[in-house]
């Protein structure tokens, strides 16, 4: 995998137009987030707190990026009939320009988030990736990177030939304007599935790469995160590691430039937590500010996440 320098600049720091607007490509699912405590009874009943909120990584990163006052957010996503139209109004509601391609087959993608509302507020997913992972190339333009300043890739487009595909197509256009491109791996359980050689070379090129602790050691073979975040570095310019409840590794050539404390919070529900680093981060990095700085950043957007239900912030405030 050989990283790629941005325009000008440290590399993965410069945006490709400044003043631009960040682009995501990623999915937009439903999420039925059912908050149980302690462990489920198997073969009856668990009692717990059931809601269903719109989700999906990189909606959820789209989000939390257009919080910042002054922060142009486009999301190019594939939903079915059946939700569409909830979800355009959702995404707009929190300040996002939904690009939603309708798929006429699949229904939109469904995740079912199992939440112990203990202390640890740790959750376990069920996925139904749907309309999500039937991005294709006929679904991208060279138009939709008109005043983009950022590309951002939701790792789970890697998951499926349609997608990896579009991802392909998506960032030999983005190099070709000088369009910076992030990933986030977005599941270590999905890379496992795919391969480690195999994402690497998928995202052979990208600038920034957001991989969180168990994915960047997955990644490396290392066990030790700040190990594994300095080897990835030496491939991708930008390389930050997000440690939940520990902060987070920033790392630029072969070395840790700095180790983001993480903020303070009491766990609610941990759904989102890395799309919400991750939406501030590069909504920051976009307004100029050092990965450092944003890293800080994301840290304060992830601990706000986890004090709620759900992985979007909310919108009332």
């Amino acid at each position: 995998m050989t990283g790629a320098s941005s325009p000008e600049g440290t590399p993965g720091e410069t945006p490709g137009a400044p003043g631009g607007a960040l682009l995501v490509v990623g999915d937009v699912v439903t999420d039925v987030v059912a908050l149980h405590r302690g462990p489920l009874a198997s073969g009856t009943d668990t009692t717990a707190a059931i809601r269903t909120v719109p989700g999906g990584a990189g909606a959820n990163v789209a989000c939390w990026a257009a919080r910042r006052d002054g922060t142009e957010v486009r999301l190019l996503g594939k939903v079915g009939m059946d939700s569409a139209a909830w979800h355009e109004r959702e995404l707009a509601t929190s300040g996002v320009r939904p690009l939603l391609v309708i798929d006429p087959e699949a229904p939109t993608g469904t995740v079912v988030c199992l939440v112990d509302s203990g202390a640890s507020a740790e959750r376990t997913f069920l996925t139904d990736s749907g309309a999500a992972l039937r991005l294709a190339p006929d679904d991208w333009s060279e138009s939709l990177l008109d005043g983009v300043a950022r590309l951002h890739l939701s790792g789970y487009l890697f998951f499926s030939e349609p997608c990896r595909a579009l991802v392909a197509v998506a960032v030999e256009s983005a190099r070709a304007r000088g369009v910076p491109v992030s990933v986030d791996p977005a599941s270590a359980g999905f890379l496992t599935e795919l391969g480690v050689d195999r994402f690497l070379a998928l995202t052979e090129g990208v600038d920034v790469l957001l991989p969180s602790r168990d994915e960047a050691c997955l990644l490396t073979g290392l066990p030790d995160p700040a190990d594994a975040a300095a080897k990835l570095s030496r491939h991708v310019p930008l390389v930050v590691v997000k440690l939940g409840d520990a902060g987070a590794l920033v790392a630029r050539s072969g070395e840790i430039r700095a180790r983001v404390p993480a903020v303070p919070a009491t766990p609610v529900d941990t759904t989102g937590a890395g799309d919400a680093f991750t939406g501030a981060f590069l909504a920051a990095l976009l307004a100029g500010t050092r990965p450092e700085e944003a890293a800080a950043e994301g840290c304060r957007a992830g601990a706000r996440a986890v004090e709620q239900v759900g992985g979007r912030p909310p919108t009332n405030t």
